[in-house]
């Protein structure tokens, strides 16, 4: 399994940006597409962005389709989530995850490896 620790997470504005990143170690970063997940407080784990193996694919959900941005360097092993134009409702804990398929992945389910998470509090 892959290891994956977040990091970028905390307390902004509405209107402000974000970047998170997720670093990956254990096993080639290369052989395994990424996604970033939220988790608001009462609510499930929803999928905010993914890409695929090279960064050549990536898919949004539609509440962040042009404010988030899902980006990877497979030379440092790290994926990221640039989040501007921030509103309260992204506030959320923040899962990166990896799945063994290289394609984009959409499913949680098919996500063999997650992080411990990052907070990201949004206030108005």
């Amino acid at each position: 399994q892959v290891q994956l620790v977040e990091s970028g997470g905390g307390l902004v504005q509405a209107g402000d940006s974000l970047r998170l990143s997720c670093a990956a170690s254990g096993r080639t970063f290369s052989d395994y597409s990424m996604g970033w997940f939220r988790q608001a407080p009462g609510k499930g784990r929803d999928l905010v962005a993914a890409i695929n193996w090279n960064g050549n694919s990536s898919y949004y959900a539609d509440s962040v389709k042009g404010r988030f941005a899902i980006s990877r360097d497979n030379a440092k092993n790290v994926v990221y989530l640039q989040m501007s134009s921030l509103k309260p409702e992204d506030t959320a804990i923040y899962y990166c995850a990896a799945s063994r398929y290289l394609a984009v992945v959409r499913s949680a389910n098919d996500y063999n490896s997650w992080g411990q998470g990052t907070q990201v509090t949004v206030a108005s």
